[in-house]
């Protein structure tokens, strides 16, 4: 099992304190294997980013209309946390229903 997120996400601590067997990856410090961004895009689609975080409310009109992708490259602050691979399978954020499915 894997936890993509931030170290400083108070989010991403709740699900790792939960999830102690994770092996978490800070995606500002390491970013996000390209892959697995294309994959988690394909099943989440616009969900994956976060237009209420700061970092999306610093970018241009221009920026905002990049490709999700190649913004989520350029900033990976602006991933929806955590994003969890448990076998395979990807899960987006830590709310009730995440919760009850890894819980």
């Amino acid at each position: 099992m894997r936890l993509y997120g931030l170290k400083t996400c108070d989010t991403c601590r709740k699900a790792l304190k939960v999830l102690g067997n994770a092996e978490f990856v800070d995606v500002r410090a390491e970013g996000v294997p390209e892959a697995l961004l294309n994959r988690a895009y394909a099943e989440f689609g616009g969900a994956l980013v976060n237009t209420r975080s700061t970092t999306w409310r610093g970018l241009s009109a221009a920026e905002r209309q990049e490709a999700p992708i190649s913004l989520l490259q350029k900033h990976p602050t602006l991933m929806k946390r955590p994003l969890i691979e448990v076998d395979g399978a990807l899960y987006l954020g830590w709310g009730k229903d995440v919760q009850a499915a890894l819980g």
